[in-house]
């Protein structure tokens, strides 16, 4: 079907895909440049936190595996990608990034067929579940594969499906589980059978880490999310409401070093994220502009990822 068959598209994000095409006289516009803006890299330190943190504690129970920790990273980072292309396709074909500010989007822009989009996504989600598969099969801890499903399915229906969570508000929650606890604590049970309290404080550290980036996207995305009727949690909440939950948000993590200082005295390289929280929390109580909203989820992601490797390094030395 070509550029101008697919104007009659039933899809929206199709027929402005092929409006865009029609409008360029059929020349395609689509470089390797906008499918690695589509994967979103900036979010990768996400994927790379939870995991640096659970070997850490892996380690410090003397139960770490290099192998099963990269195959902990690998699914991680693949299930990021395929939640980033999985995003870009279900807001683009319900029209929500039609009123969104900031780089375009794959699907949204009109640059590439959505059905391009959703395979990448289903590809990065397949790689995802080898990934996981080998883990499991090398540690024998089957009940893993559940919690993969689960994972991957969560991963689809933040804004896949009839009834998105992320559209109503829940998106947080799933974050600090997934991106939080599973993926922390999953990343020492995949190593050990020692059951520690110190997996599950990890886990909470990171996951507010990442909620915090979640909080500070849709705050910047407040006025649009409106406009297109996406009731994330900071549309609920308000602006200044969203501002100081970020703040509790970034604050919260450091209950983890403070506890466990005293029995894991490598844990004081964690206060060193400080330094980076603490311009990110300036920022956000005085931001005016989209732009400043933008640098301070940038900084936010870095300060997860050095919050997960420290801690990391923390227990495990």
């Amino acid at each position: 079907m070509n550029a101008r068959d697919r104007r009659k598209s039933g899809n929206p994000a199709v027929r402005a895909a092929a409006e865009r095409q029609v409008a360029a006289g059929d020349q395609p516009r689509i470089t390797w440049r906008n499918w690695l803006g589509g994967a979103r890299l900036r979010t990768l330190p996400l994927a790379f936190a939870p995991v640096a943190a659970g070997a850490g504690v892996a380690h410090m129970v003397q139960g770490f595996s290099l192998p099963l920790t990269l195959l902990a990273l690998a699914v991680a980072v693949l299930l990021q990608i395929g939640v980033n292309y999985a995003n870009d396709y279900s807001d683009g074909v319900r029209g929500t990034d039609e009123f969104r500010l900031g780089p375009a989007r794959l699907t949204g822009s009109g640059l590439v067929d959505p059905r391009r989009v959703l395979v990448t996504a289903l590809v990065f989600f397949g790689l995802a579940a080898v990934a996981g598969l080998a883990a499991v099969i090398m540690s024998e801890r089957w009940w893993f594969l559940a919690l993969g499903v689960l994972a991957i399915l969560a991963a689809w229906f933040y804004t896949g499906g009839k009834r998105p969570y992320g559209y109503a508000g829940l998106g947080e929650v799933m974050v600090f589980i997934f991106f939080g606890l599973v993926a922390t604590v999953g990343t020492v049970y995949l190593q050990t059978d020692v059951q520690t309290q110190e997996a599950w404080f990890a886990g909470a550290g990171v996951g507010f880490f990442a909620v915090a980036v979640l909080v500070v996207n849709n705050l910047r995305d407040i006025p649009t999310d409106r406009l297109a009727g996406k009731r994330t949690l900071a549309v609920r909440m308000g602006d200044r409401a969203s501002r100081v939950l970020y703040i509790v948000c970034v604050l919260l993590p450091f209950a983890v070093p403070a506890v466990f200082g005293l029995v894991n005295p490598g844990l004081v390289l964690v206060w060193l994220v400080l330094l980076v929280v603490a311009p990110c929390i300036l920022i956000v109580i005085t931001a005016k502009t989209p732009r400043e909203l933008i640098l301070v989820l940038q900084l936010t992601s870095l300060a997860a990822l050095a919050y997960g490797v420290l801690l990391g390094v923390g227990f495990a030395f």
